[in-house]
């Protein structure tokens, strides 16, 4: 990993810590196992545009971050779901895929991995996976769409575009 990369990687990794505990009693929508902080993946899907190992490392940052303010199981066993989902979204930007259809291609990963995740913890309910199945979708689309924009206006999007 370069410097630059764990630089920026740094920065994002210390916003997805910092969103669930500045946001993560106003801005955030509890149902059940499933919650909702707005603009908590920003970091994470901004990061994929850097590299795969920065965004598993924003990914983990950002289940420590949901331990830290929330220390329920099964915010935090979602919230590592993000790694996985960081690293493969930063592999598909990689190898060229447009930044727009990786978010898009992860989304539906993204949302089965953080319900398949709560089944060991709250116990196979179906009407549960669906709410964190769906739920996790949608907010997935919203903090994609919030970060295209930071990725459009900051440069980061035309930075990583010039120099594949």
């Amino acid at each position: 990993m370069k410097t630059r990369e764990l630089t920026i990687g740094a920065v994002f990794a210390a916003l997805s810590i910092l969103i669930p505990l500045a946001f993560g009693g106003f801005l955030t929508l509890h149902l059940g196992p499933f919650t909702a902080t707005v603009m908590s993946h920003v970091p994470l899907f901004l990061s994929m545009l850097i590299s795969p190992q920065v965004a598993a490392m924003v990914g983990a940052s950002s289940a420590l971050g949901f331990f830290i303010k929330l220390g329920r199981p099964e915010v935090t066993a979602r919230a590592l779901m993000h790694i996985i989902v960081g690293y493969f979204g930063g592999w598909l930007v990689k190898r060229g895929v447009k930044y727009e259809i990786v978010l898009l291609i992860v989304m539906p990963i993204h949302a089965l991995l953080e319900a398949f995740i709560v089944i060991p913890i709250v116990g196979l309910d179906y009407r549960m996976f669906y709410i964190v199945a769906v739920g996790t979708a949608i907010h997935h689309l919203i903090d994609s769409a919030i970060s295209v924009f930071f990725a459009r206006t900051t440069g980061l999007y035309t930075l990583k575009k010039s120099a594949n």
